[in-house]
């Protein structure tokens, strides 16, 4: 268990060995809630999560749909490419 301690500004320092576990970067926002017998910090999601049929259609496309094999083909070629430039 890791103690800090609250400063005269009202700020607590979330000790580093707590930050690089759950990858916290400075300016990692957080939703405070009040709990039984303290509160919890839990970092907010720049977007909120969604599920395949609520974005199923955003995007329009016309045309016949590709096979899975066409779509591999299409990803290991741009592989290729950003490889080519010195990209992953």
């Amino acid at each position: 268990m890791e103690i800090t301690r609250l400063s005269t500004k009202g700020q607590i320092i979330v000790p580093k060995a707590v930050r690089d576990a759950h990858r916290w970067e400075p300016g990692t926002e957080f939703a405070v809630e009040a709990v039984a017998g303290g509160i919890l910090l839990r970092p907010v999601r720049p977007f909120r999560g969604s599920r395949l049929e609520e974005v199923a259609g955003a995007l329009p496309y016309s045309g016949r749909a590709k096979t899975e094999a066409e779509m591999k083909q299409a990803i290991a070629e741009r592989v290729r490419q950003r490889r080519g430039r010195g990209r992953y």
